[in-house]
């Protein structure tokens, strides 16, 4: 595929002249949720727990369209390095049988009334044509639901998050999508549909007589949500070290007023944003055409395997520096001033699943219960005064540091 074949696929998503008020989420906003080899698997409990999240804090993203893509692994080796794509034979196992129950998850939750699918082929492009015996092209499996609301994405060989949102950004037909990591729970409300109706009232062509300290009409193509890392971001070192940044800050920060006409009446509601001076992977939402216009305007801008927020997440926050942040438009949603959270991290990566982490803390307690006695049989022959009862008060699952400061506490005749 060429670069003009690349925008051709993309232009449905350029269109913004549906009336939100007289249209549904199905037609608005693609969830696109990325998944990838994990130690639960062949469990889909990191999925349900997005899902039923979802149901809780934000139930729009339970009735939208919804690509998932599957990633894959480059290696099979002893040792499992999932980030880099190595896995073990038992792991590449369980991932297939993971891959099949996730899409039986995704069809309950999203097209229980529409089991019949239909399989296409595409391919995913990347890196440069300079060399003609090079195609780098990842061949991909497309399966939908006949009405289109569900679509998965299997490639054959890994992708990274990078590549995988671009293959499913070049397939979404929706203005609007919400990019979700397979390891990202909500904890707070999301207004969604507020959100969406206020950045189609700020979403506009880029005009070259305004910069950043303009006021009127800032953009608003993507909001990210606040995470435990990003408590308090207007007023935290990666702003206010940047005497541009916290000009911005200044300027932009606000409390806006998305209104909705329903029947005969309007509503209002109120949603704060503060600007974000980076382009991070953990959810958000974001206009189509922008994504792939300044994210992805060719195919060489990003590896294979590569993160968003490790490449153009840094070049992104480099412009905005240097007076560029309206052309990225980046925005965090800044409830309670900041103070309040709206998501959470479940660290795929490294959780096992309820089973696993359980059987993990019992063999943590074991060896601790090993630990304290063995503390206390050593500290008895060294100090005659120290006595087991003292360790009747703590509880069985104490912590190690705490069997420590009773037995200093003893020594010290305290």
């Amino acid at each position: 595929m060429t670069a003009e074949d690349e925008v051709a696929v993309a232009a449905p998503a350029n269109s913004h002249t549906t009336d939100f008020a007289h249209d549904n989420d199905t037609n608005l906003l693609t969830l696109i949720i990325t998944t990838s080899p994990t130690p639960s698997a062949p469990s889909t409990e990191l999925l349900a727990q997005i899902i039923l999240s979802f149901r809780k804090h934000c139930p729009e993203l339970t009735q939208c369209r919804v690509i998932l893509v599957l990633d894959t692994f480059d290696h099979i080796s002893s040792t499992a390095r999932l980030k880099k794509g190595h896995v073990t034979p038992d792991g590449a196992k369980k991932y297939a049988e993971y891959k099949e129950n996730a899409k039986r998850l995704v069809l309950q939750e999203y097209a229980s009334s529409h089991r019949s699918l239909v399989v296409e082929h595409a391919g995913a492009e990347f890196g440069s044509l300079a060399y003609a015996q090079q195609t780098n092209t990842v061949p991909l499996t497309l399966t939908r639901t006949k009405d289109g609301r569900v679509l998965f994405i299997e490639p054959e060989q890994r992708l990274g998050f990078g590549l995988a949102v671009r293959s499913a950004l070049r397939l979404t037909m929706t203005p609007y999508v919400w990019i979700q990591q397979h390891d990202w729970s909500l904890v707070a409300p999301i207004p969604l549909r507020p959100l969406l109706e206020l950045m189609q009232q700020r979403s506009r062509p880029e005009s070259d007589g305004l910069d950043d300290t303009d006021t009127v009409s800032v953009p608003i193509k993507y909001v990210c949500f606040p995470s435990i890392r990003m408590v308090e971001y207007a007023r935290s070192d990666h702003v206010m070290q940047f005497p541009a940044l916290r000009a911005l800050t200044y300027l932009h920060k606000q409390t806006f007023a998305a209104r909705s006409v329903g029947g005969d009446s309007t509503t209002t509601t109120h949603i704060p944003l503060t600007p974000l001076f980076f382009w991070h992977d953990k959810p958000h939402v974001a206009e189509t055409a922008h994504y792939l216009a300044q994210v992805f305007p060719t195919r060489a801008v990003i590896p294979r395997g590569a993160f968003i927020e490790d490449t153009i997440g840094h070049r992104a926050r480099t412009e905005m520096k240097d007076g560029l942040w309206r052309k990225w438009a980046c925005w965090l949603y800044y409830p309670d001033e900041g103070k309040k959270l709206c998501m959470r991290h479940l660290k795929g990566r490294t959780w096992c699943g309820t089973d696993g982490e359980l059987a993990k803390r019992l063999e943590y307690m074991r060896l601790n219960r090993g630990r304290r006695r063995w503390l206390s049989l050593s500290m008895y022959k060294e100090r005659k005064r120290v006595k087991t009862v003292e360790f009747d008060t703590l509880p069985d699952d104490a912590s190690v540091p705490a069997i420590e400061l009773v037995l200093v506490g003893a020594l010290l005749g305290v």
